[in-house]
């Protein structure tokens, strides 16, 4: 949903009250046209502060925009940085562990031989 199509509707629907309300209450003429002109001012009055919330929420928006423009990729930079030196300090554990597997693997294959032997 557009903001103008809301605002548009928000108009009406105000304009529609208004009119609703100033033929179904019993006043005066002079008395319904100093509540038009109230109901007129707080109308604009009101419109001017969604005006203004509109326009901070737009400025809002935008400078979140460029925040994170700005920040994202020095994020992502370092993320993958710490990822690097991770993987560069695991490195020598990993070697160790590939070695430490293969000797087991060596050392099963042997007793599986002699076990093999033994049984002959």
């Amino acid at each position: 949903m557009k903001a103008s199509t809301f605002f548009l509707g928000l108009a009406t629907g105000t304009v529609a009250a208004a009119i609703t309300v100033l033929y179904s209450t019993p006043k005066s003429g002079s008395e319904i046209r100093t509540s038009v002109k109230s109901a007129s001012t707080d109308f604009k009055e009101t419109f001017g502060d969604i005006k203004l919330k509109v326009n901070n929420l737009k400025h809002s928006i935008s400078s979140l925009t460029k925040e994170a423009k700005e920040t994202v990729p020095g994020a992502v930079e370092g993320i993958k940085q710490s990822f690097e030196n991770w993987q560069q300090s695991t490195e020598p554990n990993r070697i160790r562990l590939e070695k430490e597997l293969t000797a087991i693997q060596d050392a099963l294959e042997n007793l599986e031989q002699t076990i093999a032997a033994h049984q002959k």
